[in-house]
């Protein structure tokens, strides 16, 4: 038996243990690039994520502990807010505001899924965490503090990480595959708050609705695909994803123009 309290996660990393106020986690191709973002975080004041301390004598990546509270799925009521939404954005603004002016190293290895590994393919502004799934947030007072979990970490664009966290916070699902607090929602009205929150500009407000929809898309056939070439996706994949996934892209296709509208209103 491993040595320390295990840590349950993002179900898909294997083998995470708290030991103390440290986290120990397999060492990973990805791990010592997303260990000097962390520490270029930590260096810029950014204080919502974990610190970096290196790897132990068994070969594990070491990282300081967060404390807070991680809601799962499906989202309990107490996070369905328009004060969690704010809170937030406000912690994505900083950490994008932290990123900016971090330049990965020439040998920098990203992670990704089976399907999509760490590839760069698309212009990009900044690294940041690129993966708002509830379980990667931490709550304090009941409200986002601190974010966890950065094995997707790789450049990206703002706009696509305001797309992620949308994805699982407003939540861009139909209604049916929502959790229950969710279920009536008004999510052009989420991602309003979100966007007057973060600072969104008019051209990415412009941007934000056409790429929600894609991203729907990606992550419908980027799950089928990595279904096909891993036995963990695969079961993420038969529990459900195969069907929300479908319904959500359908679902924003139909929301669209209601999300756009209202994301055109000034705030």
């Amino acid at each position: 038996m491993s040595e320390g309290d295990p840590l349950i996660g993002d179900g898909v990393t294997q083998g995470i243990v708290r030991i103390g106020d440290t986290v120990r986690r397999p060492l990973r191709p990805f791990s010592l690039t997303v260990q000097a973002y962390l520490a270029h975080l930590r260096d810029a004041g950014f204080t919502g994520a974990p610190l970096p301390l290196g790897v132990d004598e068994q070969g594990r990546e070491v990282l300081s502990f967060v404390p807070g509270d991680v809601p799962r799925n499906p989202l309990p009521p107490e996070t369905a807010g328009d004060d969690v939404l704010v809170a937030l954005a406000r912690l994505v603004r900083a950490l994008h505001e932290a990123s900016a002016g971090w330049t990965p190293p020439p040998d920098a290895v990203w992670g990704g899924t089976p399907a999509n590994p760490g590839r760069i393919t698309e212009r990009t502004e900044l690294v940041s965490h690129r993966d708002y799934y509830p379980g990667n947030v931490v709550f304090r007072d009941g409200l986002p503090v601190a974010l966890i979990d950065f094995d997707l970490a790789k450049p990206t664009t703002r706009l696509y990480d305001i797309a992620n966290a949308l994805w699982y916070w407003a939540p861009m699902r139909d209604p049916r595959d929502r959790a229950p607090a969710f279920a009536d929602a008004d999510i052009p009205h989420r991602a309003a708050v979100f966007a007057d929150a973060y600072g969104v500009t008019a051209r990415q407000r412009a941007e934000l609705t056409p790429l929600l929809v894609d991203i729907a898309r990606r992550y419908h056939e980027d799950s089928r695909a990595s279904a096909e070439l891993d036995p963990v996706f695969r079961k993420l994949w038969e529990d459900g994803a195969k069907d929300a996934l479908p319904r959500a892209e359908a679902w924003l296709r139909e929301a669209a123009p209601a999300i756009a509208a209202r994301l055109g209103q000034p705030g």
